[in-house]
This record gives structure tokens, sequence and C-alpha cells, in this order.
């Protein structure tokens, strides 16, 4: 008996081992993505184009000194309006002013000498010649006079216009150079939003257009501006244009803007959440369901909302757009739609 029963469990081992070895392999490449999808359709979307700004004054200088030197006069009232041409600082002068004097002295000798060589000329008393050198002198002179005086109002810093001062960065006695900065000075009783629009939006950007602003966080309600200029050139890199316009009432130069334009009226289309769109070197693409299979398709987009993003051509109302899993998904690979999403819910 032992010798059959030993016979018999070699036998179901040689077969167990027989059947595991005939078992089919599954081949990885076969199996499902797993993938949440929208249904594509078309809904009523508001045309109007966000864009981001800042607030600008009107006019800005940041105020250094043209020479080096020792201050000996500084009267920057921090925060405070000045007029243009207020003297805000002044820088030693000692030696200009010595040099003036000195010129002054012999200008007036060489005035003296020329007048009398004019007088001995109409009476041929001299040749027009040393007449010639003596005028010379004066003219000299009076170019060494002027030049000296432009280095003493190099030495003076005055308000280039009617404006706030800001902060004093110096103090009196600082031994100062063309690299320091003094204070600055704006005009905030006008201001300017400068901001940026994608160059396919250019149309929406004309002369005299009057757009909403939200400044501070829309703390104090949407404001008007008026368009009044843009950068003849499109940024080559980032392809927007740059647009200035004048803000009505009061904020702080630098602060955060929200400009909202009208692309006019309101329309249906199909959107899609932004995260699903797949950005290539030329094209953009979507990915889209179709029996089982998951098909790249290139779009054209339009409007841009907060998340979502208008789709013009390239997918119809119906087609079961990928939003989850798209980075897994190969073109005509096998997927698996897990969920069914909804727009609302992808953009929140």
């Amino acid at each position: 008996m032992k010798p059959i029963y030993l016979a018999a469990c070699i036998l179901v081992l040689i077969v167990s081992c027989k059947t595991k070895k005939e078992e089919p392999k599954q081949n990885p490449g076969q199996q499902s993505v797993i993938v949440d999808v929208i249904i594509a359709k078309t809904q009523k979307i508001s045309n109007i184009v966000e864009a981001n700004g800042t607030v600008m004054a009107n006019e800005y200088a940041e105020l250094h000194p043209e020479v080096s030197g020792r201050l000996i006069f500084l009267d920057i009232p921090e925060g405070k309006m000045v007029q243009k041409g207020t003297v805000l600082a002044r820088i030693n002068d000692a030696d200009l002013q010595a040099q003036v004097a000195k010129t002054k002295v012999l200008l007036n000798l060489a005035e003296i000498t020329e007048q009398r060589n004019k007088k001995l000329l109409n009476i041929s008393g001299i040749n027009q010649n040393e007449y010639d050198i003596a005028l010379n002198q004066v003219n000299s002179l009076k170019a060494d006079l002027a030049y000296t005086q432009t280095l003493i109002d190099k030495t003076v810093i005055k308000a280039p216009f009617d404006g706030l001062m800001g902060l004093r960065l110096i103090s009196p006695g600082a031994y100062i150079t063309p690299a320091t900065l003094v204070a600055t000075i704006q005009q905030v009783n006008k201001l300017k939003i400068d901001f940026t629009v994608p160059e396919n939006y250019s149309n929406l950007i004309k002369k005299g257009k009057t757009i909403e602003v939200d400044v501070d966080g829309g703390k104090a309600g949407k404001r008007k501006a008026t368009i009044f200029a843009t950068e003849p050139q499109v940024n080559s890199l980032t392809r927007n244009l740059k647009v200035r316009a004048y803000l009505e009432g009061t904020a702080n130069p630098g602060a955060f803007a929200k400009i909202y334009l009208e692309a006019g009226e309101n329309s249906k289309s199909i959107m899609v959440p932004a995260n699903a769109i797949i950005p290539e070197a030329r094209t953009k693409k979507l990915v889209v369901v179709k029996n089982g299979k998951s098909t790249f398709m290139s779009i054209t987009t339009g409007l841009r909302n907060t998340g979502s993003v208008e789709v013009l051509t390239g997918i119809n109302e119906g087609d079961s757009v990928v939003v989850s899993g798209v980075l897994f998904t190969r073109p005509n690979g096998n997927v698996k739609v897990r969920k069914v999403m909804k727009l609302e819910d992808m953009i929140k």
C-alpha cells in the first residue's frame, strides 16, 4: 500500500505544477486606468475677463544727489505735501562758492581791460588782435562762472513736482553720493493702474473705455477706471499686452488691483476644469473616453474663469472628458470610469 500511496502523491504534485505553469500571465499593459469624467455640455458663461494689476502714483521719483559731499542742510517733511522747487537738502559747496568769488574778481578786471582796449581800438591805439584777446578773456571767464554755478546747482536737491514726501532715509551731516537714496516723492492726487491682458483680448482694450476695478480686496466695492494708453508692443515672452488706466478715488500706490473687462454679451459654451487640459508646445489637449478607450483631442480655448476654461473647438457636447487620472492615460489605452463628476464640484 505504501508504494502505491507514494506514487499517487507524486502524480498529484506533477499535475499541480503543470497546471500552475499553464496559467496565462496577465499583461500589465492591458490594465485599465481608473478615471473620473465630466459630461461636456454647453452652459451660459459671463464674458468678463479678469486681469491683475498694480496701483501706481501719477508721478514717482527717487531723490538722489547729483554730486558727492556732506549734507549741510536737510529738510524733508515726511508724509507731507511739498511744492515743486522746494529745497529739500543741500551739500557743502564752500569750495565752489569760493571759486565763484574768484572768477567774479577776474571777470571784473577783464571787463575793465576790454572796455579800455575798445576805446584804444577806436582811436587806432591798438590793433584788432589785442582787443580780441581781451574780449576772449571776458567770454572765457563768463563761461567759467556759468559752469561753476551749474556745479553749485547740483549740490541742491529740490522737489521735482508737487507731491507727497516719503520717509527720510539719511541724517543731517551724512556724506552722500549719487548712489545714496535720500527719500521718495509721489503724486497721489491722481492714480494710475498698470495691468496686462493676453494678446487675444487686445480687441477689448480701447482708449477711453471704462473698466471696473477692485482695490484693497474689494472692501470699498468696485471702482471705475479709464484706459488712456497701452504699450505699443506685445511682450514676446508672455504674449501679454500692458495697459494703463486712470483710477478714480484714493488708494495706496503699489496696492494689488483686480480688473474686470467686459467682453460682450453672455454666451453658451463648453467649459472644462483648467487642470484637465494637457498643455503642449504648440497645442492643448483633452482626454476623452470613447468605447472604453482614451482618445487625445487637440482643442482651442477661449475665455478663462476661476478654475475653468472655455473650449471653442475639439470636443462636442456629450463627450466624456477625463478630469482625474489624466497623467496616467495613454493614447488608445484602456480606461475605466469610476465616477461622473459635475463641473461645479470641480471648481469649488
